[in-house]
């Protein structure tokens, strides 16, 4: 029985081997593997699939690649000023890279409940989130799926704190026509190899349309020179490196249709799943870049064993929210504190999804998925 996984890079590496090893032997045969051309042409070329093409008052964005996702997160942190006992407004539902990140400068994550129908942040709940103490407010627009950063902005009001939108799962998402990551303060991008942007190997991006700020992002990238050798502020080492930017760069121009290609798959789900497996849903005005489909299922463990038991992979994203666990006791959570989201850990589960999947696998996952859960 043919195995079907929830993510395959290995056909995606195949179609585009030649331009990628070109790629790589460019960059190797340049005599730069730091901060070279490969990463500055990449910083503008992902600008550029940011904004689209320039025109008479359209607002730049600028790029600053960093060494993850991670990174980009906590660089973004450093440059705004954020540090030790600074609070810092996201959700429990996500990657510990976002959490670990804020922990880095020493800032305290604060925790808001998600809204159960997106996983999203419940923008009903950030104002009791808020405190004299928050310094920036970080949205994860998770699976793909986006926040509604001008929504979120108006709630914050006149307070002077920045959006840093986490968008290390929604390349090529936007709300409203308007392409995530471009709508905070500023945003973290990942390029982690299951993204729909992704390197082989680990990479991130530092974004903002703000060059004041984006000058001090890249100082703080650097260790925090602001000339050879000399630092003006505190800072990190995290760099792209020419390779992974080469890599990115060929990868760069088939995004669009990767996710169109998401978005495909996802219709397929949408209209053949059985109604026991309940899709999470777009928030209004978002155009989905899927790079999860995720499903809210009872007995989902059983649910996955059976799939498995029929050749069907699946993931679980995230099965522990942040905020119960062991290594974050210190920040007082306890259990109840956040229902919806302790609700959604035990219920989500993720379905095969990638550019290359065919289409009569995504319809053999609902067929297999109809006879676990027995309709």
């Amino acid at each position: 029985m043919k195995q079907i996984r929830i993510f395959d890079y290995l056909e995606q590496y195949q179609a585009l081997e030649s331009d990628l090893h070109a790629a790589m032997r460019r960059a190797l045969e340049s005599g730069r593997i730091i901060l070279g051309p490969e990463l500055e042409s990449f910083e503008q070329e992902f600008g550029a699939f940011l904004t689209g093409e320039p025109t008479a008052g359209a607002t730049p964005v600028h790029c600053v690649g960093v060494a993850n996702g991670t990174d980009a997160i906590s660089v973004i942190l450093r440059a705004l000023g954020v540090g030790h006992g600074d609070e810092v407004v996201t959700v429990s539902n996500t990657a510990v890279p976002t959490v670990s990140a804020i922990r880095e400068t020493g800032a305290i994550p604060v925790f808001c409940d998600v809204d159960a129908r997106t996983c999203l942040m419940d923008l009903d709940r950030v104002a009791e989130c808020l405190s004299e103490r928050t310094k920036a407010v970080i949205p994860v627009h998770l699976f793909g799926n986006v926040v509604d950063v001008p929504r979120l902005r108006s709630i914050i009001g006149g307070r002077d704190i920045p959006i840093i939108e986490d968008c290390a799962q929604c390349h090529g998402a936007s709300l409203n026509g308007t392409m995530a990551g471009t709508m905070g303060t500023a945003a973290a991008f990942s390029f982690y190899p299951t993204k729909n942007l992704g390197a082989y190997g680990d990479g991130g991006m530092c974004v903002t349309s703000d060059p004041q700020l984006a000058a001090v992002i890249r100082s703080v990238r650097m260790y925090g020179f602001d000339g050879l050798y000399y630092a003006e502020r505190e800072g990190v080492n995290s760099r792209l490196d020419e390779i992974q930017a080469a890599i990115l760069r060929v990868k760069l121009p088939h995004l669009h249709n990767h996710v169109e290609n998401r978005r495909r798959i996802a219709a397929i789900y949408d209209a053949l799943l059985p109604a026991a497996a309940k899709p999470i849903a777009p928030s209004a005005g978002a155009n989905h870049a899927y790079h999860l489909y995720v499903v809210r299922v009872e007995n989902r463990d059983d649910v996955r064993t059976g799939l498995a038991d029929k050749g069907v992979g699946t993931g679980v994203h995230y099965p522990y929210p942040i905020h119960l666990m062991r290594g974050y006791d210190f920040l007082g959570y306890k259990p109840g504190d956040l229902p919806v989201t302790e609700r959604l850990a035990g219920e989500i589960l993720s379905l095969p999804i990638y550019p290359e999947l065919p289409p009569a696998d995504a319809e053999r996952v609902c067929v297999a998925l109809r006879e676990v859960i027995g309709e």
